[in-house]
């Protein structure tokens, strides 16, 4: 009889909730996947063994039958403007199932007074998580993520442009993680949970990167040059809101908004690289050309073709037919939450307190 712990993964089917569950399962732990419907990801949870939950997260009555037998869980909020009742839901049931451990992801932006609703609830639930005495928590907070520059993918491979708000092309800003090295800090938490509890991790790539060293590993990945062009945050709006609403929300695209903000302001790279990923998870953290290498093996589609141009050409001309998203009539039309003095990250003493940033010379947009 196995003697591992019962591992509960929430949002199981996406982009660091899948990778968790199934790393635990080549580690051969028991897990209990929480999806929010059968599909083709939830059917690669089941054929690695992960006993599957079908629920809604947002219930309280799903999430303490979620939590029926388990003694560790990965707390993993979706990113919406109501992630902050997922995860009071998910503390209460937590509490009352008396877990042992909790591995939460977080940002690495959190704050109390983000000038992002989204952030400023996962600070407030980490605070949350950390309250009931009888549970040990870790925090997992990383940056901006690898899959971020994704969503751009197609008018690079089949356009040579790489169009996003991220400030000097030639300006290093960021060390972008894989998902799946996100994942193993995380899953190295979950199975030990004596040497983690009450730690933060940052997991990152291997290397600052500038937007045209981004473009340049796009390029070598996809066999063509590709050209990185700032873009306003304006046009990014319009770029979002011209892809299907189901994957970016007028609610996403508005703190995705702050967090190109907070890229061009040289958030991301304070203190970064770390070596988390290698030295928690166990594994060389990826660099992000082979992250782009994966998804083009992975995507005939972005095979240079007529027809894929074709296709990037019409997304470019509806992006420039589609109206521009008016930030602050999002947050007021949906009743954000405000606050009165609102800071960026390195304008808080506070987050530049807890994230002891190191001595370096300062870079464009941002003082070390």
């Amino acid at each position: 009889m196995s003697t591992l712990p019962n591992i509960l993964v929430t949002s199981a089917a996406g982009k660091t909730g899948l990778p968790v569950a199934l790393q635990l399962r080549e580690k051969g732990f028991p897990v209990r996947a929480f999806v929010r419907r059968r599909d083709a990801r939830s059917e690669t949870l089941r054929r690695a063994g992960a006993e599957l939950f079908v629920g809604n997260q947002y219930a309280l009555s799903d999430m303490r039958r979620a939590m029926t037998g388990m003694s560790v869980a990965y707390q993993c909020a979706p990113t919406a403007p109501n992630g902050l009742h997922f995860n009071a839901v998910f503390t209460a049931a937590a509490h009352e199932a008396r877990l042992d451990h909790v591995v939460t992801l977080g940002q690495w932006l959190s704050a109390a007074d983000h000038p992002s609703l989204f952030t400023r609830e996962v600070y407030l639930s980490d605070l949350l998580m950390r309250m009931p005495a009888d549970i040990t928590v870790t925090s997992v907070n990383p940056g901006w993520f690898a899959d971020n520059y994704l969503m751009v993918l197609d008018m690079a491979a089949h356009l040579g442009l790489f169009a996003m708000p991220l400030g000097a092309g030639k300006v290093k800003k960021n060390a972008p993680p894989s998902s799946e090295d996100i994942a193993c800090v995380a899953v190295a938490a979950l199975t030990d949970p004596g040497r983690h509890a009450g730690k933060t991790y940052r997991p990152t790539g291997p290397e600052l990167l500038s937007p045209d060293d981004i473009a340049a590993a796009m390029g070598r990945a996809l066999g063509r040059r590709v050209r990185y062009m700032d873009i306003s945050e304006r046009m990014m709006t319009k770029a979002l809101r011209a892809v299907p609403p189901e994957n970016y929300s007028e609610a996403a695209v508005s703190q995705l908004a702050i967090y190109a903000d907070e890229y061009r302001r040289g958030a991301f790279a304070v203190n970064a690289p770390t070596d988390h990923v290698e030295r928690i998870g166990g594994r060389v953290p990826e660099r992000f050309e082979s992250i782009v290498r994966r998804t083009v093996s992975a995507r005939p589609d972005l095979r240079r073709s007529l027809s894929g141009q074709m296709r990037a050409t019409a997304a470019f001309l509806r992006l420039l037919l589609t109206p521009a998203l008016d930030l602050q009539k999002v947050q007021a039309d949906r009743d954000y939450v405000r606050i009165g003095d609102p800071k960026f990250s390195q304008d808080d003493a506070d987050w530049q307190t807890t994230h002891q940033p190191r001595k370096t010379p300062a870079i464009a947009g941002f003082a070390a």
